[in-house]
């Protein structure tokens, strides 16, 4: 994961293509037959390439792996880079049928998307012969086809990388602060109430100031919620969400539900208002922007101002000036002697959705699935996630490779890896009997995710986890759920925030559940289970 953003969000645009090299370099350095390389030379033209990356990710002409991508093609690639705008250009893109030949970027276009713009992507099913790394990784982890399958079609390709944790989101709490207070880390959470209070009151940086920040958490917007925010505690009611808690749909017992509905949720609304109202919480929790999140939580020198908060490593979340101090810890019990098992959020991190896609009407249809298919390659696929051999990975032996340190001092692996390359937003396929030894970062965020590994013991996958990247939905019921879901968001998310600053979740509780369910989420949940219904019979 990025150490400046909670998932990878382009930032900042890079600008018109770019031709990386020649085609008469390109032939001969991949030892190409001349018919095969002459046959996409003769058309005066090249692969045009749209990737959707990370503002913090250099050029693609100054990544060595992006050259070899090149002469595997046989044909010139035209680069062209996109990052903050994306969103604005994608959707008069697909409106006109004007795409390029090769669109790359972590779910840059997303499953509705491609309901709607099916035919202007090629299906892949019957291209598989040309695309064995492609195919390899369909055979070798389970699910990763069925994850771009629809109605028998492969409009895109997933990523595979095995190394994540479960959870993206994990719980901290500064070690340092309860050993100069005296206390115990909370298990409970009136058990953190009080922690947070004695954070508040007790001085526990020892600067003289009251300056510390007792509880923070990662911006809510208004398209639901995410990862590094408090739904992370929903699991301590024994709700299982999925993805930080998205539109809040969630499985229990095999039966489709809805976290905004559901009491559990008001319980942890009326938690978090409590701690607002005891002024525990960052008094900008609801108005600053994620980078500013960030920058606090890092203190000042050996100073930190952060005592309870979610990230994704502690050195990426608090820095290297005060990440010692803190301790990653596992899911609070709502109550003490609950009989609820707890859980915490499933995160599909390590399978993810359309990363790459190809055009249905590229006249270098060749070309392309020969680039393509290299993208899943072991040496490319390390080199696109962590970057170019040599300077980024050292290759060790036969599928064999180590993660290198930084070559900027300055930068932490994460941002390093982000700024290296296109990293967690490519292509690639990190097979299972790769063997890399892994950065620092993701050495860190393995280890603190050990504390949550209880909440995931003897859960029910299929019966229990929500499995919302693999249904999917038919034209008509995508767009009527995404109606309906906008609908929902435009109600809950600004309740979420009035109910936790001012209160009243409770009062208003009821009147609450009957609007959100007549503004779509009752027809939503059923169109869901029946789609559910489907996939758990086919299991």
């Amino acid at each position: 994961m990025p150490a400046t953003a909670p998932r990878p969000h382009p930032r900042r645009p890079r600008g018109r293509s770019r031709r990386v090299t020649g085609l008469v370099a390109s032939c001969a350095a991949a030892g190409l037959l001349l018919s095969g390389c002459g046959a996409d030379a003769q058309a005066d033209d090249s692969i045009s390439v749209m990737v959707v990356k990370h503002g913090l990710t250099k050029p693609m002409a100054e990544m060595a792996w992006v050259q070899q991508l090149e002469e595997v093609a046989g044909v010139p690639v035209e680069w062209e880079e996109v990052s903050s705008d994306w969103d604005q250009k994608k959707n008069p893109m697909l409106a006109a049928g004007d795409v390029p030949d090769v669109i790359i970027g972590f779910n840059a276009v997303t499953d509705q998307d491609l309901v709607t713009f099916h035919s202007l992507f090629e299906d892949l099913s019957d291209d598989m012969d040309a695309l064995p790394n492609a195919q390899a990784m369909f055979d070798e982890v389970d699910g990763a086809q069925d994850l771009v399958t629809r109605d028998g079609a492969i409009r895109a390709l997933p990523s595979y990388k095995k190394y994540w944790p479960q959870a993206i989101t994990h719980q901290y709490v500064n070690q340092q602060w309860l050993d100069t207070l005296g206390l115990e880390a909370p298990t409970t959470w009136d058990e953190l109430f009080d922690v947070l209070t004695a954070f508040k009151e007790g001085d526990p940086n020892g600067n003289g100031q009251a300056d510390e920040i007792p509880l923070d958490f990662s911006p809510v917007g208004t398209t639901g919620f995410g990862y590094f925010q408090p739904t992370a505690l929903l699991g301590s009611t024994g709700m299982q969400v999925v993805n930080g808690g998205g539109n809040g749909y969630f499985l229990e017992d095999g039966e489709v539900k809805n976290l905004f509905v559901d009491e559990r949720y008001r319980d942890l609304v009326e938690f978090l208002h409590r701690c607002w109202e005891a002024g525990l919480m960052s008094p900008d929790a609801f108005t600053q922007d994620y980078s500013t999140y960030q920058s606090v939580a890092r203190g000042t020198g050996d100073q930190a101002r952060v005592g309870f908060s979610w990230g994704w490593s502690a050195s990426d979340r608090f820095g290297p000036g005060v990440y010692q101090q803190y301790a990653a810890i596992g899911q609070l019990q709502q109550e003490a002697g609950q009989s609820a098992p707890v859980r915490w959020s499933w995160d599909y991190e390590n399978l993810t959705p359309n990363a790459v896609l190809v055009s249905a009407s590229t006249p270098h249809k060749d070309a392309v699935l020969r680039m393509v298919d290299q993208f899943y390659a072991p040496d490319t696929s390390v080199q696109v996630l962590w970057g170019d051999l040599g300077t980024n990975v050292e290759k060790t032996g036969d599928e064999q490779y180590t993660v290198l340190p930084p070559a900027d001092p300055a930068l932490d692996p994460s941002t390093w890896k982000w700024t290296s390359t296109v990293a967690d937003n490519g292509p690639f396929f990190i097979r299972p009997e790769m063997e890399v030894q892994l950065p620092a970062d993701l050495s860190e965020a393995v280890a603190d995710s050990a504390p949550l590994q209880p909440a995931y013991d003897g859960v029910d996958v299929l019966r229990d986890v929500y499995p919302q990247p693999f249904l999917k939905l038919d034209e008509d019921d995508t767009l009527v759920s995404s109606l309906n879901d906008t609908a929902v968001l435009g109600v809950v998310m600004p309740q979420f925030a009035q109910w936790v600053t001012r209160g009243g979740a409770t009062r208003d509780w009821d009147e609450h559940v009957e609007t959100v369910l007549d503004v779509g989420l009752a027809e939503n949940v059923e169109i869901r289970q029946r789609y559910y219904d489907e996939y758990a019979a086919s299991r």
